[in-house]
């Protein structure tokens, strides 16, 4: 272990790591040393190294100075420091095989929310690390400070991408595992964990050896995943370069946050996420609804989007117009007119594989709630038919006038 803490490459990657984090030493024979503490300077790492430390841990959270950090402080208090967080999903699964497809679904689920900068390391014994760096996610999302919710933020990007890849986790175990048998939840083999326990929690740090297994924490490459091999984060093998939680581009994840807070939301309201046949109100109609009945808010949207929100506009259509009864042909030639009204248009290519996506999947989701301001007042579009405050989504206004139509029919 000093051998390896003493490379000056070493000591410069887990040196970048700790900046404006809290660190935490672990000694092999005494456990954790005194927090709070930091890295002033990139040899301070073989110092502590040469004192017996066997590894180092830096919080999920980022403070405007982590050395005022005390234990019993308030979440008022916490807040104040608290300059932002990162997201870091921990996959936890005595498989190997099983943690690599399920990194890679992670993957793939944050690449269809339009994250670009995607960071993924190799935890040190069977489990893989994804995340994303803070400077990604907005600042305010409806006059909530990002950074001060935390750790509820973190848990809920968490539980929105698991129940995003669940249906295709489950069914490559079981391909591998046939004898799992249909019922089981791919949740029991592969963990997959938020991390954020409680503020001021801690992850092993990039390029730090994890006691029990003798191997390195290592950054990776996420076009190496399939390729990657356990003998590669042996200290001995260990090369330096590729760095955990980069900072991205500003609002990247601006679709992915607001999009998991919505998910939330409705889940702690008990509001139908998923179509069930039990609610009669939510059945996909058999012959598809016309525009006519589309509530005032669907048919603005479909007029062309003239500032930015396009792609939420995307998330609000297909679910809206697949819970009208149209077939994707139709909705694909419905959203690749509607993209030439935008002030700027999509790129075909998303279009299209956000369609893809959600024809792949079993269930379907309801658009956003009217209340939500992130996707409708943001987009410009206002409701102002007194139907539309009895309303709260925009299938319910469709299916409400199409009943009133085939009532006024009957009483004719």
């Amino acid at each position: 272990m000093l051998k390896y803490y003493s490379r000056p490459d070493v000591q410069e990657e887990i040196f970048l790591a700790a900046k404006g984090r809290e660190i935490g030493v672990m000694y092999k024979d005494s456990g954790f040393g005194k927090r709070p503490d930091i890295l002033q300077f990139k040899s301070d790492v073989g110092e502590f190294a040469k004192q017996g430390a066997s590894s180092f841990h830096v919080s999920l959270e980022r403070w405007r100075d982590p050395l005022e950090l005390k234990s019993g402080m308030s979440k008022r208090e916490l807040d104040k420091l608290r300059v932002g967080w990162d997201f870091i999903a921990d996959i936890d699964c005595k498989y190997f095989e099983f943690s690599k497809i399920a990194a890679s679904l992670l993957i793939e689920a944050l690449k269809f929310q339009e994250v670009e900068n995607i960071s993924l390391k190799f935890s040190g014994n069977r489990s893989f690390h994804i995340g994303v760096a803070f400077e990604t996610f907005p600042k305010v999302v409806n006059n909530i400070h990002i950074k001060d919710i935390f750790p509820e933020g973190v848990r809920i990007v968490a539980g929105y991408l698991k129940s995003m890849i669940k249906s295709e986790l489950k069914e490559r175990i079981l391909k591998i595992s046939p004898e799992l048998g249909e019922d089981f939840d791919p949740f029991t083999i592969v963990d997959i964990d938020s991390v954020a326990i409680s503020s001021r929690h801690m992850i092993r740090a990039p390029y730090s050896i994890n006691e029990k297994s003798g191997l390195v924490s290592l950054p990776i490459k996420i076009n190496d995943l399939d390729n990657f091999e356990l003998k590669q984060a042996k200290p001995e093998n260990v090369k330096t370069g590729c760095r955990f939680l980069d900072k991205g581009n500003p609002n990247e994840a601006y679709n992915l946050l607001v999009q998991a807070l919505d998910w939330s939301m409705r889940a702690k309201r008990n509001e139908p996420v998923e179509i069930t046949a039990k609610k009669k109100d939510y059945e996909i109609p058999n012959i598809a609804i016309r525009e006519e009945f589309f509530p005032p808010c669907i048919k603005q949207i479909l007029n062309g989007i003239e500032k930015d929100g396009r792609k939420r506009a995307v998330f609000i259509l297909v679910n809206f117009l697949s819970h009208m009864g149209w077939d994707y042909e139709k909705i694909k030639e419905t959203l690749l007119e509607w993209n030439k009204k935008n002030y700027e248009e999509l790129k075909e290519g998303y279009i299209l594989s956000q369609l893809s996506w959600y024809k792949r999947q079993d269930k379907k989701i309801l658009p956003p709630n009217c209340s939500n301001e992130s996707y409708y007042l943001d987009l410009g579009v206002s409701c102002n038919e007194p139907m539309c405050r009895k309303v709260k989504n925009p299938v319910n206004y469709a299916l409400w006038k199409l009943k009133m139509k085939k009532n006024s029919r009957r009483n004719r």
